[in-house]
């Protein structure tokens, strides 16, 4: 990956745009930094330096087009990272590479024209987020992996309006139609209901290897083995760390929420509400154009909630989001 240079407040800052191309079944291109490159033998998303007068979406294209010889037809703006790269050196003290901050414009690729090839004659491999096997990863994009292991859809539980036997139903529905993420959230139970409950959905949810995370309550998502817990706006702002051992996501709606789930360095946020939602119909939505704004140049996978369905996924991204976020609309027969 070639670099360029910008002046920023904070010095010299190196921006590149980067491409994670995807196929339909998860899988992700890694290409191997070729000998005679810094960084040689690392892996890396492809992808290369934003030029004078291009945007990182042109960079992006062209990039890509260069490196691997093919035509981006359709992308999407993700997340954007700073990184700071401390000096390499090699065995016998000799500078292989400078102390540097790059500014990384990550988009999601998932349709092009042309056969991939590495036509810088570096090596490049179809893998699995989740279950790597080749290493080492530059350091830039290794934190990268695990934001990829979230899934575009993510549904939040509706017992409370849909009853016990119309609920699983529609959860079994789901999970046979692709469902890798739920979050459980319901109000209305407490103390062993709500644990009994979410026992329940776990064990439904079990062979399908979808993530369950409980809403607010960490130490049940401990107690049960739970994937990981979904933070409320006001215990986000109250947390100074973020959970050990758990994927940790929290709700926003507001840049300050979205600055301190940032600084915790949290796993995903959902931002809300985009449209209007019966359980929350006195609230102004922020609506698309301001859902993108709050998250322009934003570090973390941001869900699009709030009257939202899955169809609605191609928007959300095409304003940044990382997926969709449902409650109603997730339970669509």
């Amino acid at each position: 990956m070639s670099l360029s240079t910008d002046e920023s407040s904070k010095g010299a800052v190196t921006n590149a745009a980067v491409g994670v191309i995807a196929r339909g079944n998860g899988l992700v291109l890694l290409a191997e930094r070729p000998a005679g490159k810094a960084w040689a033998g690392y892996w890396e998303f492809p992808g290369g330096k934003v030029e004078a007068n291009e945007t990182p979406e042109q960079a992006l294209k062209r990039e890509l087009h260069e490196e691997l010889g093919i035509t981006v037809t359709q992308c999407y703006p993700w997340i954007t990272r700073i990184f700071d790269y401390e000096a390499k050196y090699d065995g016998k003290g000799k500078l292989e590479s400078p102390a540097k901050t790059v500014k990384l414009y990550f988009f999601m690729v998932t349709a092009w024209e042309g056969e991939l090839f590495g036509l810088e004659k570096q090596t490049i491999s179809w893998q699995n987020p989740e279950k790597l096997t080749v290493s080492p990863m530059l350091p830039a994009n290794e934190s990268v992996l695990n934001a990829l292991s979230l899934p575009p859809l993510y549904a939040i539980t509706n017992l409370n309006e849909l009853g016990e036997a119309h609920f699983f139903e529609h959860l079994k529905y789901a999970l046979v139609q692709g469902l890798m993420m739920v979050q459980v959230r319901e109000k209305q139970l407490e103390g062993e209901e709500l644990e009994f409950f979410t026992e329940q959905l776990m064990e439904i949810s079990a062979p399908f290897e979808t993530k369950v995370l409980l809403n607010e309550n960490i130490a049940l998502a401990f107690k049960l083995g739970a994937k990981g817990v979904h933070l409320t706006a006001a215990q986000l702002m109250q947390m100074q760390h973020k959970p050990d051992g758990l994927i940790c996501g929290a709700s926003c709606h507001n840049t300050e929420e979205l600055a301190h789930a940032e600084m915790l360095g949290l796993d995903y946020v959902t931002l809300s509400p985009v449209q209007t939602t019966l359980s929350h119909a006195e609230v102004e939505p922020l609506g698309w154009t301001k859902f993108g704004a709050l998250i322009t140049d934003y570090a973390l996978p941001v869900y699009a909630l709030g009257g939202l369905d899955a169809s609605d996924l191609h928007t959300a991204r095409l304003y940044g989001a990382h997926g969709v976020a449902m409650l109603r609309g997730a339970w669509i027969a």
